[in-house]
Parts: structure tokens; sequence; C-alpha cells
């Protein structure tokens, strides 16, 4: 499932520059309940929100897409 992808490389890419799902959410101003929803690939992020991720973690969109299969 395509939100599968996406949100298991947020979840990489936060984990890999050290920050938690709260301080995470709390940047880009959502809950962290819809943080982990994404993360878990229950809600597929907006492209609104995949800007706000990739600027706060320091990486491009394009870093963020999942690579195609």
């Amino acid at each position: 499932m395509e939100t599968d992808k996406w949100g298991r490389r947020i979840r990489a890419f936060r984990k890999l520059k050290g920050r938690t799902q709260e301080g995470l959410a709390r940047e880009i101003g959502i809950s962290v309940s819809v943080l982990g929803e994404i993360e878990r690939g229950s809600r597929l992020p907006s492209e609104q929100m995949l800007k706000q991720i990739s600027d706060v973690l320091k990486i491009s969109v394009e870093e963020l897409t999942p690579p195609d299969e």
C-alpha cells in the first residue's frame, strides 16, 4: 500500500535525524496522533505536510519520496 511506504520513510528519516514524534509533530503543527497514523500507514500525508516534514528534517521532498518498485 502506498501509505505504508510514505510512513516507513518518514519514520526512518525522523529517527535518523534524532527527532521524536512529539517534536516533529509540534514543529509541523499537527498532533502526535496524526503523525502516528501517517507513520503506521493509515493516513497519507498532504503535499504541504511533506514539504514541512522535509524542511524540518533538512532533506528534500525527493529524498522522502518512496522509490518506484
